[in-house]
C-alpha cells in the first residue's frame, strides 16, 4: 500500500483532464471520478497499476452482492474502470470475472392521454410548464432546466435544445 495518496490525486487529474478532452458530459466525469476513487478506496490505496482483472472483478461483485447496487449502476462503475485504465493507465483490464447485478423485470406504467392531461392540470406555475415539457418534448431534466426564452419558438411550436445529450436536438 502506498504511503501517500499523492498518487491517487495526480491518476484522478488526469482522468479528468482526459475526459474533458473527449468532451463528456460533466456529470460523467463526476461519475467516473467517483468510481475511480471508490475502487481505489475499496483496495486500501493501493495503486492501480498494481491491479487489474481480479481487483476490477472483486470490487463490481462488491457492489452488486454486498451493496446490492442495479445493475445500471455496476455497468456504470464498470464502464468508469474500462475507461481508466484504457485511457489513463494505457493498458487493457483483461479478463473480468464478476458476479453481475441482476436486472430487475419492471412493467411499464402507462398513463392514458386523459390522465396526463388532468395530472398536468394540478401542476401549477414553472412546475407545470417544467413537467409539462418534459412530458410533451420527451426532454431530460437538464435540458428543460436549461431552456431560455430564445430557445421557445411559440409561432412555429419549436424548443432548440443546446447542448443535449449526446448532441442530440429538441423537439
Amino acid at each position: 500500500m502506498f504511503k501517500n495518496r499523492h498518487f491517487s490525486l495526480k491518476l484522478e487529474a488526469r482522468l479528468r483532464r482526459i475526459i474533458r478532452t473527449r468532451h463528456y458530459s460533466w456529470r460523467t466525469e463526476e461519475a467516473y471520478v467517483m468510481w475511480y476513487r471508490q475502487f481505489v478506496h475499496f483496495h486500501g490505496l493501493r495503486h492501480p497499476e498494481t491491479m487489474g482483472a481480479r481487483e476490477v472483478g472483486d470490487f463490481l461483485t462488491h457492489l452488486a452482492v454486498g451493496r446490492g447496487v442495479s445493475a445500471a449502476t455496476q455497468n456504470q462503475a464498470l464502464n468508469a474502470l474500462v475507461f481508466f485504465y484504457k485511457q489513463v493507465l494505457e493498458r487493457e483490464v483483461g479478463d473480468l470475472q464478476a458476479q453481475r447485478a441482476k436486472e430487475r423485470e419492471r412493467l411499464p406504467v402507462v398513463l392514458t392521454a386523459e390522465e396526463v392531461k388532468t395530472l398536468l392540470r394540478e401542476i401549477p406555475g414553472e412546475e407545470g410548464l417544467v413537467c409539462g415539457l418534459l412530458y410533451g418534448c420527451g426532454l431530460r431534466v437538464m435540458e428543460t432546466l436549461r431552456l431560455r426564452v430564445k430557445d421557445v419558438d411559440l409561432s412555429g411550436g419549436k424548443v432548440e435544445i443546446r447542448d443535449g445529450k449526446g448532441g442530440k436536438p429538441g423537439c
